[in-house]
């Protein structure tokens, strides 16, 4: 068998590293050895994990091994998985990645006490940093999922969102971040605004979180017919000009290169939902301005488009003091309120060099239409670029 560095074990996803366990390339012992000498070596300057466990680590990676050599099909055998310090392994979602032979390694960082819940992760050794420039905000609530996938310390990681803590982080790190249909999870907020999701660096490894935790067959990529409606701003939020422009300008390069795509700009205006958010949040009836948020135009739209397209966020990555302001949830929180199925894509980067986000939201229940369309996105050209090793 050949000796395969922490490094090159790093730049694999949570597929091809799962592939190579359960062939007997390597074992799991050695994938996740190398994940935890990757997070030795590079996390006391990131700061994504808040706790990191390689007694039990270990122990799980040897009885994956065992249960390899018995021929048990594990899709995730082997994949070393950060799990969101506030779900923990005994969240639904940790625990069908773990049965399906995922091995977690440690806890991945959240906001902590009294920091602003869209802000940043904290640990025990300071704040979490973006690994593009640790002066940026990796974004929240999912801080160190994003930052441990991004930096390649882990190929996936366990996240929730509720208002855009899976999409925000991913955008602002680079990465794949996908929220399903709420419901398919059970939510672990009385509003049933949150749902449990992945962090990847690749739709082909959130398609195989969508198969091990949600159930379904491989989605069929890639689609032949595409139309995708593009809104900057859903008629409410004040966004960037230059991020719209970076979203803007891959979905034009998509069309371009996927047969069959159409994307169409459309005027679509949808209610500010930050009233409705907060009034379904704190457990407030549903009235005409409260917790019920079902926009027509919404649904009429997606009746017409295969795909809703905007920028994950309104504004770049913002420093450490916080937002100020500025509401990075503008564009993702509308749909924690419809359910409506929403995954956040790697765009490009603006000027000064920080990762830029594209969302895309499909229909109710079509989340493997979603990820059939992003897999085809990757298909013709990487959409993941690693982020530099040190500053």
């Amino acid at each position: 068998m050949t000796r395969r560095t922490d490094t090159d074990l790093g730049s694999l996803g949570a597929g091809e590293t799962a592939d190579l366990v359960r062939s007997g390339r390597v074992t799991a012992v050695e994938t996740v050895r190398a994940a935890l000498e990757r997070i030795d070596r590079d996390d006391p300057r990131l700061r994504a994990f808040t706790e990191v466990w390689p007694g039990s680590a270990l122990s799980r990676a040897a009885a994956i091994d065992r249960a390899v050599r018995r021929g048990e099909v594990l899709p995730l055998a082997g994949v070393p998985l950060a799990v969101k310090a506030s779900e923990g392994i005994s969240s639904v979602q940790a625990e069908r990645l773990i049965a399906a032979g995922a091995v977690p390694v440690g806890a991945a960082s959240i906001p902590g006490p009294g920091t602003d819940w869209r802000t940043w992760g904290d640990t025990p050794r300071g704040r979490t940093v973006n690994p593009w420039c640790s002066d940026l905000s990796p974004g929240g609530s999912s801080a160190g999922s994003a930052v441990a996938v991004a930096a390649g310390l882990v190929p996936m990681a366990t996240a929730s969102d509720g208002a855009g803590s899976t999409r925000i982080p991913a955008a602002w790190c680079g990465v794949v971040g996908y929220k399903p249909t709420n419901g398919l999870l059970p939510a672990r907020d009385r509003a049933r605004l949150n749902s449990g999701g992945p962090i990847t660096r690749s739709p082909a490894d959130a398609d195989l979180y969508r198969r091990v935790v949600l159930g379904g067959p491989a989605v069929k990529a890639p689609v032949t017919t595409l139309r995708v409606g593009w809104s900057a701003d859903l008629g409410f939020a004040d966004t960037d000009p230059e991020i719209a422009r970076v979203a803007r300008d891959r979905l034009r390069a998509w069309e371009e290169r996927v047969p069959g795509m159409e994307v169409v700009d459309v005027t679509l205006v949808l209610p500010d939902p930050a009233s409705s958010w907060s009034a379904r949040r704190s457990g407030d009836a549903p009235t005409r301005h409260g917790g019920r948020y079902a926009p027509s135009a919404l649904d009429a739209l997606l009746s017409e488009v295969d795909l809703l397209s905007t920028p994950t966020t309104p504004n770049p990555p913002h420093g450490h003091e916080g937002p100020g302001d500025t509401m990075s949830v503008a564009l993702t929180w509308a749909f924690n309120l419809t359910g409506h199925p929403a995954l956040s894509l790697p765009a490009g980067f603006d000027r000064n060099g920080a990762p830029v986000g594209v969302q895309l939201v499909a229909d109710h229940h079509r989340d493997g239409d979603l990820l059939a369309a992003a897999r085809t996105f990757e298909d013709v050209g990487a959409l993941f670029s690693a982020p530099p090793s040190d500053d």
